[in-house]
C-alpha cells in the first residue's frame, strides 16, 4: 500500500479504536472484562484501541452489543470500520497536483506477486496499444481537466514493461463487449487485438475472453484489480476498483475475498488459448467487413 494511503487508513483505524475505547469506558467495562465478553484477547482489544489492529464487522458488533451501545453509535462504528478498510480518492484531488497516477499503480504492481483485472467495457490497461491507451485518456480528458495525456500514454506503457518479468504473475478477463467498443477506427482496433493475441503466448500471462454468448453465473458491472503476493495467507491483498469520481482502495479480507470470489465466477465464463484466438479471429472478420461497408 502506498505511504500516503497507510497514512490515511491510520488516521481511520485510531479514529475507529479511540471511539470503541470511549464506548467501552463509557460502559464501565476493563479490557479484560470486554475481552471475556466479545470473545477476543485483551491484548488484542489494547491493539485495536490503540489502532494496530482493525477489527472485522463480527467483532465491532459483538462490541457494540458488549457495551450496550445505541443504534447511532454502532451505526456509527460500521462506517469506520469500513472506512478503516476503504479508501476513497476522488480524481480531482488526486491529479490535483500530479499529471497523471500511473506511477503510483506501478508501485503497488511491483510489489505484488500476482495481478488479476477484470475488465467489462474496455481493455485492461496493461495490455492497451499506445494509440488505444491515448484515445481512452482522451474520452475522460473532460473528467481530469489538468491530465497529460502524453505523459499518461508513455506512464501506461512503461508499466507494461513488468508483462515481460517471469517473475510477475498476470490474469486477464475481458468481455467480448469490451473488444467490440469502438475505442477508434477499426485499424487501430485490429492493432489492439492483436496486441492481445501476442501477449496471451508470454508464459507468466493469461488472457481470457468472456463471449457475449456465455452461459451468466454472476454480473460484475464495474471493473476490478486484484494484487495479491505469492502467499496470500501473510500479506494482504488489495483491491483497485474505478469508478467515475473516484479511485477505492479495498483491503479488508473479507472484501477482498468477495472479489476473488466474482473473479472465479468470471473465470467460469473465459474462453482460453484455441477459442480465445478463435473468439478474436471472429471480432477482428467483423471488423474488416464493417471497413469494406464502409463502416469506421
Amino acid at each position: 500500500m502506498l505511504a500516503r494511503e497507510r497514512d490515511v487508513l491510520l488516521i481511520n483505524r485510531q479514529r475507529l479504536g479511540a471511539e470503541l475505547r470511549r464506548l467501552r469506558e463509557q460502559a464501565g467495562w476493563s479490557g479484560r472484562q470486554l475481552a471475556e465478553q466479545v470473545g477476543i484477547s485483551q491484548s488484542k482489544i489494547s491493539r485495536i484501541e490503540s489502532g494496530a489492529t482493525v477489527p472485522n464487522t463480527p467483532e465491532v458488533n459483538a462490541w457494540a452489543a458488549a457495551v450496550n451501545a445505541p443504534p447511532g453509535a454502532v451505526e456509527q462504528l460500521l462506517i469506520l470500520t469500513d472506512a478503516a478498510y476503504t479508501e476513497v480518492h476522488p480524481w480531482d484531488i488526486a491529479l490535483r497536483y500530479r499529471p497523471h497516477l500511473q506511477d503510483d499503480i506501478q508501485e503497488i504492481e511491483n510489489r505484488t506477486g500476482t495481478k488479476l483485472d477484470y475488465e467489462p467495457f474496455v481493455v485492461p490497461g496493461l495490455l492497451q496499444t499506445a494509440e488505444y491507451a491515448r484515445r481512452i485518456f482522451t474520452m475522460f480528458k473532460p473528467a481530469y481537466a489538468d491530465l497529460d495525456i502524453p505523459a499518461v500514454v508513455a506512464g501506461r506503457l512503461d508499466r507494461q514493461i513488468a508483462l515481460f518479468d517471469e517473475s510477475q504473475r498476470f490474469g486477464f478477463l475481458i468481455t467480448e463487449t469490451a473488444l467490440r467498443l469502438r475505442v477508434g477506427p477499426v485499424p487501430v482496433m485490429l492493432g489492439q487485438l492483436d496486441r492481445i493475441r501476442s501477449l496471451s503466448t508470454l508464459e507468466n500471462v493469461s488472457i481470457g475472453l468472456i463471449p457475449q454468448d456465455a452461459q451468466v453465473v454472476t454480473h460484475v458491472p464495474h471493473g476490478f484489480v486484484i494484487f495479491e503476493s505469492a502467499d496470500r495467507e501473510t500479506v494482504d491483498a488489495l483491491v483497485l476498483v474505478e469508478t467515475v469520481h473516484a479511485n477505492l482502495t479495498v483491503s479488508e479480507r473479507a472484501h477482498v475475498e468477495l472479489y476473488r470470489r466474482q473473479w472465479s465466477l468470471l473465470d467460469e465464463m473465459a474462453v482460453y488459448e484455441a477459442e480465445a484466438s478463435e473468439l478474436l479471429a471472429t471480432i477482428a472478420t467483423d471488423l474488416r467487413r464493417a471497413s469494406r461497408d464502409g463502416s469506421t
